[in-house]
């Protein structure tokens, strides 16, 4: 059964040293900040496929070991400052990937086994990369080369949704990754705008839109969780907020500045 809890106690459910995924749409900023004011470090953060500020964010307080990910970027606000300073300094392992290999990742993860092979990357520099991906010869078919990648099975997996019911389920609409992570994943921790009365399987156009509780551990309510990240049907990106992040993060005493007001925001807004 799925628990409905304060949000500290879902952040208390991730421990120093886990791996933990985290999407480009439903981003659980409000959780990022609960995560950073409880002080875990030591994170294997896997972007599902891609992240901005909230991976920039875990990277510039320390919080961050490893990094699977396709790309960090703030979008039209430029590059990730502490994402950059990172790779630089070595801060962090950078797992370089792809969007469609960290997604096979994933799927294996979901299905239990322990690969998945894709055709894409055949040929590109990262597989000097990635001792990881091994290029293998098709055991079915055409006689030809495939790439295979490790499956992708987070420790937990972190996203604020619109709502949830009281059993748990979860409407995240078209965004199927969510589900995917979910499924891959040892436990799911979701934040949500608020917990409605109806049930979200109800009927059948209801449901297909729905992660059913069955995949997640716990829930907590989270108004405006997502901000200054969008939120699908609820509110738009602050790209302004975004711009000002990027501003100051460009130097170690800016990004300092900036996390101390954004977890007095959290606090405020809790």
């Amino acid at each position: 059964m799925t628990d409905i809890v304060s949000l500290d106690a879902l952040v208390a459910r991730i421990q120093p040293g886990q791996s933990l995924a985290i999407p480009v749409e439903g981003v659980a900023m409000a959780a990022t900040a609960a995560l950073l004011e409880a002080g875990i470090r030591d994170l294997k953060v896997v972007c599902v496929p891609i992240s901005g500020m909230q991976a920039d964010l875990l990277i510039g307080a320390g919080a961050v070991s490893a990094l699977e990910t396709s790309a960090v970027s703030l979008g039209e606000a430029g590059g990730a400052p502490r994402f950059t300073a990172g790779v630089r300094s070595g801060a962090f392992a950078l797992h370089d990937s792809t969007c469609p290999a960290i997604l096979a990742g994933l799927l294996a993860g979901q299905k239990g086994v322990p690969f998945m092979p894709i055709a894409g990357i055949i040929g590109s520099d990262l597989l000097r990369v990635r001792p990881d991906w091994k290029v293998i010869d098709s055991p079915v078919g055409e006689l030809r080369k495939v790439v295979v990648v490790p499956a992708i099975t987070p420790d937990v997996t972190l996203f604020h949704a619109p709502e949830a019911d009281r059993a748990g389920n979860i409407r995240i609409g078209r965004r199927r990754e969510l589900a995917e992570m979910a499924y891959a994943a040892k436990r799911a921790l979701v934040t949500v705008e608020r917990i409605v009365d109806r049930n979200l399987l109800e009927t059948e156009d209801a449901a297909a839109a729905v992660l059913p509780s069955l995949y997640v551990d716990a829930v907590a309510v989270a108004p405006r969780g997502a901000w200054p990240m969008s939120l699908w049907d609820e509110y738009p990106g602050d790209d302004a907020e975004v711009a000002r992040y990027a501003a100051m993060a460009r130097t170690e005493e800016g990004f300092r500045a900036y996390l101390s007001g954004f977890l007095t925001r959290r606090k405020q807004v809790a």
